[in-house]
């Protein structure tokens, strides 16, 4: 009987297997990635942008709620981060927590004494008065509507055109104007509260004194709070329609420009 050969089913197999060198990643995988993280970042940049805007413009706030929580220390740390940005000036701020939202600087005088506007910018307020807000009036319509309207226009389905750049500088222009002449009252007169616009009698002349009571000081419901006030949301909606619509075309150009290549790829 003649014998059988049966051949082993791993016969012609190697004996050993090939050790594959790891590869690198391809240079079109790195090359994709970074565009897809470019494209992300474009996207959502915007958002981004009022996150940190907001933040900036809320944290004031948090002083006068430090101090009223007796948490003296993060209160005057955020007052002194943001003095370089505000003059902080105590009869054009607003108080928290207190009798009223705003003081006149004979108010204030019964409470602190000073002699210049660097000692009077330095008083953050009383138990009894509140704290006031690391902003004056003006810095809280201005720099914190900014961000609001901004808000607002990325809000909505389709971001509307930027306005002219002149309708732009129309809008800023009271803001200039007013700051301006408090700046220029505040180098003549200093903070006797005798300046041209701290009394405003060249207005209650042109009016013939028909709103007593309007025109002197900077306090709640006078001429100087509204003027703030109304030109700082003014100049805050002209920079918001302006940059928010402008930066979303630019963006939108550059989401348009990574995809193209993608597209001719695939």
């Amino acid at each position: 009987m003649g014998s059988m050969h049966i051949d082993h089913p791993n016969t012609n197999l190697p004996t050993a297997y090939p050790r594959i060198a790891p590869q690198a990643p391809h240079t079109s995988d790195i090359t994709g990635w970074a565009n897809r993280l470019a494209s992300g970042f474009i996207r959502h940049a915007v958002a981004l942008l009022l996150s940190i805007m907001l933040f900036f413009v809320l944290l004031p706030f948090l002083a006068p709620l430090f101090m009223a929580l007796e948490w003296y220390g993060p209160g005057y740390v955020i007052y002194q981060l943001y003095a370089p940005f505000c003059h902080q000036l105590p009869q054009r701020s607003w108080f928290l927590f207190g009798e009223n939202l705003t003081y006149t600087l004979d108010e204030i005088s019964q409470v602190y004494s000073y002699t210049n506007a660097w000692e009077l910018r330095s008083f953050v307020g009383t138990p009894e008065m509140g704290w006031k807000v690391a902003w004056s009036d003006r810095m809280i319509s201005f720099y914190m509507m900014t961000p609001v309207f901004g808000l607002f226009y990325t809000l909505r389905r389709r971001m509307p055109k930027p306005i002219p750049f002149r309708l732009l500088l129309v809008t800023i222009l009271p803001l200039f104007l007013d700051g301006t002449t408090h700046a220029l009252n505040d180098l003549i007169s200093g903070v006797a509260g005798n300046g041209f616009r701290d009394t405003n009698a060249w207005l209650a002349l042109l009016t013939n004194q028909a709103f007593p009571g309007f025109y002197a000081g900077d306090h709640f419901g006078t001429f100087n709070w509204w003027m703030r006030l109304l030109t700082g949301i003014l100049a805050a909606w002209g920079l918001a329609a302006f940059f928010f619509p402008w930066l979303d075309q630019l963006l939108r150009g550059e989401v348009t420009l990574q995809a193209k290549p993608s597209a001719s790829r695939s």
